[in-house]
C-alpha cells in the first residue's frame, strides 16, 4: 500500500504562469515545492508593462480563464500580430506559460487516480501526467480540442490526464526501478543537473548505477521466479551489498572516472540515498524536456562551457590564469627564427611548407637523412627553449598544483588541458599515494585520521603529501612540454604553408609537389625557395601577417 500524495501548496494567480512542481522525497515522506522559472517571470513582467489588455486581465479579479486564453491565442493561433517589443520566441514562451499552468492539473489527476488505485505510487501517476503535457505535439492536440466556454482549462486538462494515466498505468507496469534502469546516461545527467546536482556526485551516481544495472538484471529481471509482465521488484539487502562491493572494489581502477576514484568507499545507506536522488530528479525530468537553455540556468550553475575551437585556442605556455598570450608566443617564436641561418630557414620551408620528407631534403642538400633529422631537432629544441623561458613554469606550477588539489581535485575542469593532464598524472601514482590524495583532498579527512589509516605519523604524512605534489608538478611540466612541442609543430606548419601559398600567388603558379612529379618540381625548387625566403624574411622583420 503506497502513501497518500503530499499536500499541494497554493500558488497565486500570477505564479501559476511561471512556477512548476518540484518533488522532493526521503525515506519517510515526500514534499512538493513550487519552483520559479525566472525567464517566464520576466516575460510576464514584460507583458504587464507593455500590453494594455494583459494589464487589465492581470489586475482584475477572477480573470484566470481569460489569462489562459490569452496565452492559448498566442501559442495555438499565433494571434494577435506580433508587436516589436515582444520576444522573438513569444510562441515558445506562451507554450511554457501554459505548461507550467497545467502542473496543478497533473497533481490533481495523479491524486484522483491514486484514490482509485493504491497499488502504485502517486509519483508514478504524476510522472505520466507531466510526460504528456511536456510533449509539445501531444499537448498541442489536447489544447486544439479545448473549448473555453464549456469548461475551464483546469477541469478539461485534469480529465484528459486522468484518462491518460489510467491507460498508461495499466499497461506499462511503471516503477521507479524501471525508470532508474532505462533512462539514458545523457537523460540522467540532464535530470540531475536540473535537480541541482553536479560533479563529482553525477559521476559517482552514474558509476553506481552501472553496477546496480548489472546486479539487478542478473538477480531480479533474469530470475526464473520473476514472471514476465510483472512490475519491477524491489532490490533486497543482498543486492545492495553486492552492488557496493563492486563499486568499492573497482573505484580505484585506472579506467574509473577521477571523480569516483577521488571519493571514498560507499555504504548501503549512501547507495540508497543516491538512488533516491536520481529517482527524484527523473520524476521531475519532464520539466527539462523543453528545447531551450535559458540564460538563467547557465548563470545558476556557475559552469563555463567551451567549444572545441575555443579549447584549442586556449594557451598553456604561461601562467594558465593569464589570457591572450598567443601574441606573445607568436612574437617570441618569430624572433627566434630570425637568428637561424639561411640553410636552416630552407630546411623549415621544405619540411613544413613544401611538405618534403627528410630523405628528399637530404638529397637537395647532399647530406644524409640523419643529418636533416638532427638539424630539425636542433631548431625545434631552440623553439621549445624559447617558449619554456616565456612560460617560466617554476614560478607558477607549484602554486597551481596546490590550488588545484584544494579546490578542483574532486571535480576537475576537463575543458582545461592542464586539469586533464593532472588527472592523468594522478592515475600514474601508486595506490598509497592515490589513497593519501583521496583521503586528504577527496574526502577532506583530518590529517590525524589519515595518518592512522596509512600507519604514519602526522609529520610524515605532511612530508608524504609534499612529495606527491612534487611528483605531480614534474609530471605536469612534462605534459606542458608535450603541449609546447605539439604547438610548435602546428605553428610552423601553419606559418610555412602560408608562406608557400603567398610565394605561389606571387609567381602565379599552382604548386602540387606530388611524389611522381618530384623531378619536375626540383627543377623549379630554387625559384620557389628564394621567393618564399624573401616573403618570410619580410614578415619576420616587419611583423606583418600578410604580404
Amino acid at each position: 500500500m503506497f502513501s497518500q500524495p503530499p499536500k499541494l501548496p497554493c500558488r497565486g494567480i500570477k505564479e501559476k504562469f511561471f512556477q512548476y512542481i518540484n518533488v522532493r522525497s526521503d525515506k519517510a515522506y515526500s514534499t512538493i515545492q513550487w519552483k520559479s522559472e525566472t525567464h517566464l517571470q520576466r516575460n510576464l513582467e514584460l507583458y504587464k508593462s507593455q500590453h494594455d489588455k494583459f494589464i487589465y486581465l492581470f489586475n482584475e479579479q477572477d480573470n484566470i480563464r481569460e489569462l489562459v486564453q490569452f496565452w492559448i491565442d498566442i501559442a495555438v493561433n499565433k494571434l494577435p500580430s506580433q508587436e516589436s517589443w515582444e520576444p522573438a520566441n513569444r510562441v515558445q514562451k506562451a507554450w511554457e506559460h501554459l505548461t507550467v499552468y497545467c502542473e496543478e492539473s497533473c497533481y490533481h489527476a495523479a491524486y484522483q487516480v491514486c484514490k482509485d488505485d493504491r497499488t502504485q505510487s502517486w509519483e508514478e501517476f504524476i510522472f505520466l501526467a507531466r510526460c504528456l503535457i511536456y510533449d509539445h505535439d501531444k499537448f498541442r492536440k489536447i489544447l486544439s480540442k479545448y473549448d473555453c466556454i464549456s469548461s475551464s482549462l483546469d477541469a478539461y486538462i485534469t480529465k484528459v490526464l486522468i484518462n491518460n494515466i489510467k491507460d498508461k498505468a495499466c499497461v506499462s507496469k511503471f516503477s521507479k526501478w524501471r525508470l532508474f534502469l532505462h533512462k539514458s546516461e545523457k537523460e540522467l545527467k540532464e535530470a540531475l543537473n536540473r535537480y541541482g546536482t553536479y560533479e563529482p556526485e553525477v559521476s559517482q551516481y552514474l558509476f553506481a548505477r552501472k553496477y546496480f544495472k548489472q546486479v539487478y538484471q542478473m538477480n531480479k529481471l533474469q530470475n526464473p521466479t520473476q514472471a514476465k509482465g510483472q512490475k519491477y521488484p524491489e532490490p533486497d539487502d543482498a543486492d545492495f551489498g553486492e552492488i557496493i562491493n563492486y563499486y568499492n572494489a573497482e573505484k580505484s581502477l585506472t579506467s574509473t572516472p577521477h571523480e569516483v576514484a577521488a571519493g571514498g568507499c560507499i555504504t548501503v545507506e549512501q547507495l540508497k540515498s543516491w538512488i533516491e536522488t536520481c529517482v527524484n530528479a527523473l520524476h521531475n525530468y519532464p520539466k527539462s524536456t523543453i528545447p531551450r537553455v535559458s540564460l538563467e540556468s547557465i548563470q545558476e550553475t556557475e559552469h563555463e562551457f567551451f567549444s572545441n575551437k575555443e579549447v584549442s585556442e586556449l594557451n598553456f605556455f604561461n601562467d594558465p590564469t593569464e589570457i591572450g598570450i598567443a601574441k606573445k608566443t607568436d612574437k617570441a617564436l618569430k624572433q627566434r627564427l630570425l637568428t637561424l641561418k639561411v640553410d636552416q630557414q630552407k630546411i623549415l620551408l621544405l619540411y613544413y611548407g613544401f611538405g618534403l620528407n627528410q630523405v628528399q631534403i637530404a638529397a637537395k642538400f647532399q647530406v644524409t637523412q640523419g643529418t636533416i633529422a638532427s638539424r630539425l631537432r636542433t631548431i625545434e629544441s631552440k623553439l621549445l627553449k624559447t617558449l619554456s623561458e616565456l612560460s617560466q613554469p617554476s614560478q607558477w606550477i607549484s602554486q597551481y598544483v596546490n590550488g588545484w588539489l584544494v579546490c578542483n581535485y574532486q571535480a576537475p575542469n576537463y575543458s582545461h588541458l592542464i586539469d586533464t593532464a593532472l588527472v592523468e598524472s594522478i592515475k600514474q601514482l601508486n595506490e598509497k599515494e592515490k589513497e593519501a590524495l583521496r583521503l586528504c583532498y577527496g574526502q577532506k579527512i583530518d590529517k590525524k585520521v589519515i595518518g592512522n589509516k596509512l600507519n604514519m605519523p602526522e609529520l610524515d604524512l605532511t612530508e608524504f603529501l609534499v612529495k606527491i605534489q612534487v611528483k605531480l608538478e614534474i609530471a605536469l611540466i612534462k605534459e606542458i612540454e608535450k603541449y609546447i612541442n605539439k604547438y610548435i609543430k602546428l605553428w610552423l606548419l601553419k606559418e610555412y604553408k602560408s608562406i608557400i601559398k603567398s610565394a605561389c600567388n606571387d609567381l602565379n603558379v599552382i604548386l602540387q609537389p606530388q611524389q611522381q612529379q618530384i623531378e619536375t618540381f626540383n627543377a623549379f625548387l630554387d625559384i620557389y625557395l628564394e621567393k618564399s625566403l624573401q616573403i618570410w624574411q619580410l614578415r619576420l622583420q616587419v611583423g606583418e601577417k600578410n604580404v
